[in-house]
């Protein structure tokens, strides 16, 4: 495999594993940006969220949610951060589906140093956007 999420969601490369079935390897993130920083891994190899199965999918998901849940009792977290990046251009770093599941400290009470700012665009033509993304089957 050339893959290194492959090699680490299969176990061919050790990494903290704190959750595991038989779609999905759950590690700690390398490099957290909060305490608890996790990546759900699938075993079988997609690039992002737009080429993975149905099967993949939900099995990301569902071993996000389970985790996502536990991560909430015991780290007594204040909320999560769900992300997953889709391309170099959205900071998709490894050509390898994972979902980030990053617990949120708003009391500073464990380490969190990561930020998202919404700010505000001028107004859009939401009539153009929509007709250009509506999907029709």
């Amino acid at each position: 495999m050339d893959c290194i999420f492959c090699e680490i969601a299969n176990g061919n490369i050790p990494g903290k594993t704190i959750y595991e079935n038989d779609e999905v390897r759950v590690i700690l993130d390398i490099n957290p940006v909060s305490y608890g920083h996790t990546l759900v891994l699938p075993k079988t190899h997609c690039d992002s969220l737009l080429e993975c199965s149905e099967k993949t999918r939900n099995a990301v998901f569902e071993a996000a949610q389970k985790v996502g849940r536990h991560m909430e009792d015991v780290l007594g977290c204040d909320g999560i951060n769900v992300l997953t990046n889709i391309r170099e251009g959205a900071g998709q770093t490894v050509n390898h589906f994972h979902v980030h599941l990053i617990p949120r400290y708003t009391k500073k009470q464990k380490p969190d140093q990561l930020i998202l700012e919404f700010g505000e665009n001028d107004p859009m033509d939401l009539d153009q956007i929509a007709s250009e993304l509506i999907i029709k089957d």
